[in-house]
């Protein structure tokens, strides 16, 4: 049995997200469709997690088994001329046997994109944020630094998720800023539906009240979602990469 790694990037504009759903339109239905395709073989493609509706994604992982040997450079090129032009896999790799994308993952690292200004060219990339006159850079960091560490992140995933164990570690957390845009970055071990764009609209709410950091440590010991800010738009959001 032969076990295939692939990193994918896609423009997740249009899909109900990664995980396969009745519907079919999710980039994990459009990849099994286009590998059992081309191999004549059903598989099961494993990713290394779920990104939400409209959520985008530079470094997707994912593997399937399959019993016949590929040839890695046709079957890439096959592949990629049978997907949408919104999804591209970027790399293919055979790996050992018990490799596995989503309990081999180490870490994970996503970023958000505030456009400072409306732009017709980052509107479906970035959210175009009306209050960032009112924050900086250094503020941003300030509080976001309560995140660090290993919490209980209750307060900031969905409520009906099926994820019981909602404890992640936050291993690292920033802000920055460019020419046109607020950037900001965080790595976990693991992270929970909904998790990062929640965290991202209450650290953008702190900073515009001008609220103390503590005010994020309440939100944590409260595993209230109520208790935290409101999801920012999945528009913004890219899985950037992930660490085995």
């Amino acid at each position: 049995m032969y076990n295939y790694k692939l990193t994918i990037q896609y423009d997740g504009t249009d899909y109900n997200g990664w995980q396969s759903q009745p519907d079919g339109n999710t980039i994990q239905d459009k990849l099994i469709n286009a590998i059992e395709k081309i191999t004549q073989t059903k598989i099961n493609l494993i990713g290394s997690g779920r990104t939400d509706a409209g959520v985008h994604a530079l470094g997707q992982v994912a593997n399937f088994k399959i019993e016949d040997q590929l040839d890695i450079f046709k079957f890439k090129h096959a592949l990629n001329s049978l997907l949408e032009s919104t999804i591209a896999v970027k790399k293919i790799e055979k790996v050992d046997e018990n490799f596995h994308s989503r309990f081999d993952a180490k870490k994970r690292s996503y970023f958000y994109l505030i456009s400072k200004n409306k732009n017709p060219f980052y509107f479906k990339y970035s959210y175009n944020y009306h209050s960032l006159n009112k924050v900086n850079v250094s503020q941003l960091n300030r509080i976001s630094k309560a995140f660090l560490g290993e919490h209980d992140f209750t307060s900031f995933c969905k409520k009906k998720t099926e994820t019981e164990n909602k404890v992640c570690n936050i291993k690292d957390v920033r802000w920055r800023e460019t020419k046109d845009f607020f950037i900001f970055k965080i790595e976990a071990d693991r992270f929970l539906h909904g998790m990062v764009r929640t965290i991202v609209g209450t650290i953008l709410q702190t900073a515009i009240k001008k609220l103390d950091v503590d005010f994020i440590s309440e939100i944590i010991k409260l595993q209230n979602r109520d208790s935290s800010g409101e999801s920012v738009s999945a528009k913004g959001l890219f899985l950037f990469k992930v660490k085995y």
